[in-house]
């Protein structure tokens, strides 16, 4: 599989400090550990990738395995886990449940989670430096609660984000939540050479299948993901690692 491509880009927020350095995040999600094409061996390669990118935050949008039938070898929980506690950033890596996730061991997954120092939310919200981040649960599996994730942002200190495994909950995020990240889509994993794609599991086809996304006075980023699901292989989508810079207004 190919080296993960850096995208960058840059998001003017309304309360952050003008003059103060960006806050750098790295989103990565989809990483769906299993064999062939991503055992953890090549997820330590990424790690490693990862950390050069001096993030403040990592975001990990979801899908940490794949129990895909072509799969050549499942790993436990353990395994799929471990390389990720080596990830290295200033306020931390926050992670949000995929639905393979939740169809493989979401238990035994969350308990690695704790245990290698990554903050799992689950329609929950945490203080990260000058960020609220709110996690949403998987809305594949109908497990996201957005109000409840809204809810539990309330009374925090910092500047409202948005981590969701799936792109779609976007349209009912409130102007008050600037920036989502999600992954999901795959960029579609088997694209069209033209852009777009036949497939993007989300219910607004290619319209928040990939990339950055400007609506209604808010951000999305939407990550193409590190591995793949149902098939081993990428046709015009690579596996990409997003260094997002928040600047203050």
């Amino acid at each position: 599989m190919a080296t993960p491509q850096v995208e960058r880009t840059s998001v003017t927020i309304r309360g952050l400090p003008a003059n103060a350095p960006p806050l750098r995040i790295a989103l990565i999600s989809d990483i769906h550990v299993a064999g062939p094409d991503m055992p953890p061996e090549r997820l330590e390669e990424i790690v490693a990738q990862v950390n050069a990118l001096e993030p403040d935050i990592v975001a990990i949008a979801g899908d940490l395995v794949s129990e895909k039938r072509t799969a050549t070898h499942i790993y436990t929980p353990q395994q799929i886990v471990a390389p990720l506690g080596k990830l290295r950033s200033r306020f931390g890596t926050f992670v949000v449940p995929g639905n393979h996730d939740h169809w493989f061991d979401m238990p035994g997954l969350a308990r690695e989670l704790g245990a290698n120092g990554i903050t799992l939310l689950a329609n929950e919200a945490v203080v990260a430096g000058p960020l609220a981040i709110g996690g949403l649960d998987d809305a594949y599996t109908r497990r996201a609660d957005l109000r409840g994730t809204l809810a539990a942002m309330e009374g925090l200190e910092g500047v409202r984000i948005i981590l969701s495994h799936s792109p779609d909950p976007f349209p009912r995020v409130p102007r008050g939540v600037p920036l989502m990240l999600a992954g999901h889509t795959h960029c579609g994993q088997v694209a069209y050479p033209w852009g777009g794609a036949p497939a993007t599991m989300s219910d607004y086809g290619n319209r928040y299948a990939c990339g950055r996304v400007d609506e209604n006075g808010k951000t999305l980023v939407v990550g193409a993901g590190l591995g793949t699901s149902l098939l081993p292989l990428r046709l015009f989508t690579r596996p990409t690692i997003w260094l997002i810079e928040l600047r203050g207004k």
